[in-house]
């Protein structure tokens, strides 16, 4: 009986460190006996949520280390049919040691990971046509909303996507190094039923960095449809006191936002390019026959 198993005493430790050996010894019925030794270690760093492993300062003779991953529980890292033991004779005595030290053991890295997904939003995933004012070259990008950084502008954005608002949808302002502009909707009808719902502001959390996603306004309070993507390499972080607050960010497909046509330059009446007036109350029509060549969205889904 005393060679079925046993529990190693604890070993000194410091007080953030709990080392553990578990040891199972099984004989077979006939003259041959085989023993094998199984030994966990597991060291939780209570302190901080990291995981550590601490080797046994007393030798077992060879031993099977089970060790902990990023992915999941305990997994052995030598094969099991090089063992005569009894699979369920072992898996039951894991199941002890396991339910007695119910502990999860997450890396760093993932706890890093589950903070910043905690605030993400939703995955949309916008197709692009007219790239470089081609017909034909497309291409996708792919937008994460951030509700933690903006709760106001992710959710518009979200309603927005789901009214497919976006489709076909001119980016009728491309300034290379500085940002790119869309949502005035192809159809004057549609446009002028969003025109009336203006949201309240959100506090500028986070920098309007490259890539990120930012409404347009008129001015405190004025956020409807429109919006920008930052494209600067350094980012425009001047527009962080005049209250541009990202509420999302490109996670895929920068190449392909550098690929917008910029042809036309600024906007009426500063520039050559489109007139924001006219796109408001003509649409499309206006716009496929004086600025053929922008670049625009067939479509955006969640994904």
């Amino acid at each position: 009986a005393k060679d079925d198993a046993r529990i190693a005493r604890r070993l000194p430790t410091s007080r953030r460190e709990i080392v553990v050996h578990f040891s199972i010894n099984s004989r077979q019925k006939d003259k041959n006996i085989n023993m094998v030794r199984v030994t966990c270690v597991v060291a939780a760093l209570c302190l901080t949520g990291a995981s550590a492993f601490t080797a046994p300062s007393t030798p077992f003779s060879a031993p099977r280390l089970l060790r902990a991953t990023r992915t999941g529980p305990l997994h052995a890292s030598a094969s099991e049919e090089q063992d005569n033991i009894s699979r369920r004779d072992v898996g039951s005595r894991l199941a002890i040691l396991a339910s007695s030290f119910a502990t999860t053991f997450t890396s760093p890295v993932d706890l890093a990971l589950a903070a910043d997904d905690e605030g993400a939003g939703k995955l949309i995933e916008f197709e692009v046509q007219n790239l470089d004012g081609i017909e034909g070259n497309t291409g996708k990008i792919v937008i994460r909303t951030r509700p933690d950084w903006a709760p106001k502008g992710a959710q518009r954005f979200e309603e927005l996507t789901e009214q497919k608002f976006w489709n076909n949808c001119r980016i009728f302002r491309v300034l290379p190094g500085f940002v790119a502009q869309f949502g005035i909707n192809g159809d004057p009808q549609t446009q002028a039923v969003w025109r009336s719902r203006a949201l309240t502001d959100d506090p500028v959390k986070v920098t309007n960095a490259r890539g990120t996603i930012v409404f347009a306004t008129a001015g405190p309070n004025t956020r409807t449809t429109q919006i920008f993507i930052n494209t600067r390499d350094q980012g425009n972080s001047f527009l962080d006191k005049q209250g541009f607050s990202p509420f999302g960010e490109v996670v895929s497909g920068m190449d392909v936002v550098d690929k917008f046509y910029s042809g036309y330059g600024e906007g009426a009446p500063s520039g050559k390019g489109p007139n924001q007036g006219l796109i408001q109350a003509k649409g499309n029509e206006y716009l496929e026959k004086s600025y053929s060549k922008l670049s625009f969205f067939s479509s955006a889904t969640f994904k």
